[in-house]
């Protein structure tokens, strides 16, 4: 049975809080499992469920899912999508509120994580296993257009964030393709794209990866000021001091912060450390 015909059958009423939007074509979710590289050695962690579609294909190649659904309104759904597949372990769980250790104990030594994500909650789960996660291997995520633009841009361009400089300090990050908003049911107002992030704790030497999260913090408190501004309000230092830790990254008194690489806020934080 299709999924819309499961959710009119069980009376199932979408939600703008959770923002729902489900992926409905067999096509797109079979090229989303390939992009994810699961694997039948595999364990998965899928966050956000919803009707089941892209579960039941996760699992159909992995060695086991563990999914995470906040809406305890698709358990009937879940239980009859998901029918047969005893590799699936569904926790209705708020997954922000779960503890990260909890997640790794259920999933093992090493797992991938996969979601079609809602825009509200996409960057505090992906910070939540790009900081915390030590098994997570991968991150496939389904997100807003302009949100998969932001987590693979470059520094110095109009995207690059302060979420960007934290992924890219551990994984390397890639728009994979494009899935147009007609692909999701209900359809939603956006397009989406998908993006994937391979996860490298090894990439840097990062001796204190709080100082170096506090840097990228600093750079982008705002976006108008100055790199030497954002030092002097968040490190309360004086111009000097802030002016002579800029020019001991190699960079102009006058630069913003978004145009700092990893390897500046790596040198940035080392400096700043040194300093106090």
């Amino acid at each position: 049975m299709q999924l819309k015909n499961i959710l009119i059958k069980n009376n199932f009423k979408f939600s703008k809080k959770f923002g729902q939007n489900f992926i409905t074509d067999e096509n797109l979710l079979e090229k989303i499992v390939d992009a994810a590289g699961v694997g039948e050695n595999d364990t998965i962690v899928e966050i956000g469920p919803g009707g089941g579609t892209l579960t039941s294909a996760i699992a159909r190649r992995a060695k086991k899912v563990i999914a995470y659904e906040v809406d305890k309104s698709l358990e009937p759904i879940l239980k009859e999508t998901l029918a047969g597949l005893n590799n699936v372990s569904v926790i209705f769980k708020d997954v922000l509120k779960v503890d990260t250790e909890e997640i790794e104990t259920a999933a093992g030594s090493e797992y991938k994580v996969v979601a079609n994500l809602p825009y509200y909650i996409t960057t505090p789960i992906m910070m939540k296993f790009i900081e915390e996660g030590k098994g997570v291997k991968s991150i496939t995520v389904t997100v807003q257009e302009e949100v998969a633009d932001r987590l693979c841009a470059l520094p110095g361009g109009r995207d690059y964030g302060a979420i960007t400089a934290a992924i890219a300090a551990v994984g390397n990050a890639e728009k994979v393709f494009r899935i147009g908003r007609n692909n999701f049911y209900p359809v939603p107002n956006v397009d989406s794209a998908l993006v994937k992030i391979d996860i490298d704790r090894e990439k840097y030497d990062i001796k204190d990866v709080a100082a170096y999260r506090q840097a990228v913090k600093c750079a982008f408190t705002s976006r108008r000021k100055t790199l030497v501004n954002n030092l002097m309000q968040t490190y309360s230092l004086t111009r000097e001091a802030a002016e002579n830790a800029v020019k001991g990254i190699g960079k102009d008194v006058l630069v913003r912060g978004e145009t700092l690489s990893p390897e500046d806020f790596i040198k940035l934080s080392e400096l700043l450390n040194a300093e106090d």
